[in-house]
């Protein structure tokens, strides 16, 4: 049985709201022989109903989704429908680094015969069709955002000027940016 965290942000989390999340979102797990604590997060923003799941499995992979309507069951049931999406799709890779049958291929593998899955990313490998080169300069953060804005791009690669390792500057849904620091 997984445990759950279940956190709510301008919402209560009632006994029943809890209990639906924890035998939807518990949905993945049959998927799986370990799963750590998933983590739930239910949003209540501007009328829209944000729910944010991490299911952290075996072997340091991060099953993540997040989906908004303007009600919550409703989000809570979309995103389940994302992450088994993400589990069908990645069938094969998962396979592959989840070695010892840690992944029951056999319960994806019957719910593929009711319901065909775009196979489109069920290959072994993903196919890499343009190589771009770049030079990437130093700056200090300030000074790549303002690169990211006047390019229109939502990420920057750029080298800290201090330190010479390459980070990367992004923009947040919420407007605010994110830096992302090479390290080891």
């Amino acid at each position: 049985m997984a445990t759950f965290t279940v956190r709510g942000k301008n919402i209560e989390i009632t006994p029943s709201l809890r209990e639906y999340v924890e035998k939807r979102v518990g949905k993945v797990t049959k998927y799986f022989e370990h799963v750590g604590e998933i983590t739930v997060l239910l949003t209540v923003s501007k009328g829209r109903h944000i729910v944010e799941v991490t299911v952290p499995i075996q072997g340091g992979i991060v099953l993540r989704g997040e989906e908004a309507t303007m009600d919550m069951y409703t989000s809570i049931d979309l995103v389940v429908e994302k992450l088994e999406r993400q589990i069908h799709k990645q069938k094969t890779k998962l396979s592959r680094r989840l070695r010892g049958g840690s992944l029951k291929t056999e319960v994806i593998e019957a719910q593929e015969k009711e319901h065909p899955v775009d196979q489109r990313d069920a290959s072994p490998e993903y196919p890499v069709v343009k190589t771009k080169r770049f030079v990437v300069k130093p700056m200090d953060v300030q000074e790549a955002i303002m690169q990211m804005n006047l390019l229109d791009h939502n990420f920057f690669v750029f080298r800290d000027a201090e330190t010479e390792e390459v980070n990367v500057v992004y923009r947040r849904n919420d407007g605010n940016y994110g830096l992302i620091e090479s390290g080891n």
